[in-house]
């Protein structure tokens, strides 16, 4: 089972690089390699626990679903998505965010596991690996930037603005 681990440090609240990381309209509107929106569950605003998204997007040159649900949530700590339907057999993306001297450490774990037996492996092997690490690091620099910039101000919500004061 294929383990992707990435590390992004971010100049900014802890808080905000946690909300940006579960915001839908930031995945839908502006990590945009895989042209992803959401289509289903909770289409917009923050995801919270217990409550599911399905991406449509292109990957590898096809159009397909992924539905995954928030298993595990602790503001500005860590929170957990894993799939519930979509092309892998399973995937667990785990977020972790650490406070620091200059703003914040997020580490990403992302474990999946491909469908068809030893075909699955050879295409983890092959390019999928390389992909979904590549797809992270884009999602990872969107939310980098946003968070750095000041531009979080127009994606997160206005009432949750006092809590994102350092």
């Amino acid at each position: 089972m294929p383990i992707i681990k990435l590390q992004t440090s971010i100049k900014a609240n802890r808080y905000i690089v946690f909300d940006l990381s579960r915001s839908i309209d930031l995945q839908s509107k502006f990590v945009t390699d895989s042209s992803e929106k959401a289509v289903a569950g909770r289409t917009s605003g923050l995801i919270n626990l217990g409550e599911t998204v399905t991406y449509r997007g292109k990957h590898l040159g096809v159009k397909q679903n992924l539905t995954s649900k928030i298993t595990e949530f602790d503001r500005p700590h860590l929170f957990v998505d894993e799939m519930q339907k979509g092309a892998f057999k399973s995937l667990r993306h785990e977020h972790h965010f650490i406070e620091t001297e200059e703003g914040t450490m997020m580490k990403d774990i992302f474990i999946f596991e491909s469908p068809l037996g030893i075909l699955g492996k050879l295409a983890n092997t092959l390019f999928l690996k390389s992909y979904m690490t590549n797809f992270l690091k884009n999602r990872n620099k969107v939310i980098k930037e946003f968070a750095e910039s000041g531009r979080w101000k127009d994606i997160l919500p206005d009432e949750l603005d006092l809590r994102y004061e350092i």
